[in-house]
């Protein structure tokens, strides 16, 4: 991410999903460890030492959530966050998928620092 904090666009101006063409040309701003889905949505599964970890993790990633108005799907276990995004407005990735996987990375990040 560059060194100015990017927006997530709201998704009423969001007009369609990205092909499959754009999404891989926007695969490079988020870390490897997210894997596509029928060009529809991205996921990733984070580990954790424990449920507390875990949980504190997932309280962050709704603070930026909300802070976006982009809201993942989010699953919580002992030890793993598995973060789900598509747009549901159109039914796919768009530009603020990314933007919040991006938030999401460097929020993890900056756990392990």
């Amino acid at each position: 991410m560059t060194e100015e904090k990017k927006k997530c666009v709201p998704c009423t101006l969001a007009k369609k999903a990205f092909t499959p063409d754009e999404i891989k040309q926007q695969l490079h701003r988020i870390s490897s460890d997210w894997t596509v889905f029928e060009n529809h949505h991205i996921v990733r599964t984070f580990q954790f030492k424990n449920f507390k970890k875990a949980l504190s993790f997932v309280n962050e990633i709704g603070d930026i959530a909300e802070q976006e108005g982009h809201h993942p799907n989010i699953e919580l276990s002992y030890g793993k966050v598995k973060i789900t995004f598509w747009t549901h407005k159109v039914d796919g990735l768009t530009a603020s998928d990314f933007t919040m996987a991006e938030h999401v990375d460097a929020s993890f990040t900056a756990r392990l620092s």
